[in-house]
């Protein structure tokens, strides 16, 4: 996936949007599917933007996660976690668990094969970025204090 700095031509509005390739930015561009999301205007065009290119240390670094509770987090990062982890627990309750299954139940319902209905599970990346190659929306649950007990 790439990420390109886009801008709208009728306002001037800057955003982003992730494409597969340069082509496929190019393919939606010509057949007017792109919009600004402020204003949507279809007269976008890519923005002049740097190259992300990272550093020897930047990738053999992983990735940590945050913690938000003490430790001197400020209240509104606190706030913010914890209404994720409040959505999380309502997706949970109003979902099917589906298990290691999340990417291909996903499909099958998207396609019609079996009943539209709410699910969450797990899914690797890879399993994520295909789903949403083809259009299928994934979104990653934070986790919740309770699934270490």
């Amino acid at each position: 996936m790439i990420r390109f700095a886009l801008r709208c031509n009728e306002a001037g509005h800057a955003f982003e949007g992730w494409f597969r390739s340069n082509e496929d930015f190019d393919a939606q561009a010509a057949r007017d599917l792109l919009s600004c999301p402020v204003c949507g205007s279809a007269k976008v065009e890519k923005a002049l933007m740097r190259p992300a290119v990272a550093h020897r240390a930047e990738r053999e670094a992983p990735v940590a996660p945050v913690a938000a509770h003490g430790n001197g987090a400020p209240p509104e990062f606190v706030e913010m976690v914890r209404k994720m982890q409040d959505l999380a627990r309502k997706v949970r309750a109003e979902s099917d668990y589906v298990g290691r299954g999340f990417a291909a139940e996903a499909r099958r319902i998207h396609y019609g094969e079996t009943e539209e209905r709410r699910i969450y599970g797990e899914a690797s990346g890879d399993e994520v970025r295909s789903l949403l190659d083809e259009g299928i929306t994934a979104l990653p649950l934070p986790p919740l204090p309770e699934d270490a007990n």
